[in-house]
């Protein structure tokens, strides 16, 4: 993917392209990311930091409510996340919209290992934005 030309599911987002964060499936059944593992997106400890992993399951959280309206965008009001496993390598994230409302958006995702241990669960809430009328 080329600087000039990242595709977050009809989005530009440079933080996500600067973190190597892949988009994978994008529908109102399941949006899914993928993450490959970099030194320098690492804690201490060398495990994928957590602010990391929160970002891109934001990104993949409010892609999954745009899967319902593409012609919106998100900003987050809350999100909630559990970590359960330090991430020691590439990260899947998969997310779903339970309910897409005229203004409000509740999701839910998780990320997972490669070989499928979970690693995050997380909740999300955002605020629809919809196009300005002409």
């Amino acid at each position: 993917m080329s600087k000039e030309s990242a595709d977050y599911f009809g989005l530009n987002i440079p933080f996500m392209q600067y973190i190597g964060l892949v988009p994978l499936d994008f529908s109102p059944q399941l949006t899914r990311t993928r993450l490959p593992w970099r030194a320098d997106l690492t804690n201490s400890r060398g495990d994928v930091h957590g602010g990391t992993l929160m970002s891109a399951l934001d990104l993949t959280l409010s892609a999954a409510a745009r899967a319902n309206d593409t012609s919106t965008t998100m900003a987050t009001i809350d999100m909630t996340s559990h970590f359960l496993a330090p991430a020691r390598g590439t990260v899947i994230f998969e997310a779903t919209c339970l309910r897409m409302g005229k203004s409000i958006a509740f999701c839910e995702g998780r990320a997972l290992g490669e070989d499928g241990e979970l690693l995050v669960k997380a909740t999300a809430t955002f605020k629809v934005i919809r196009p300005k009328a002409a």
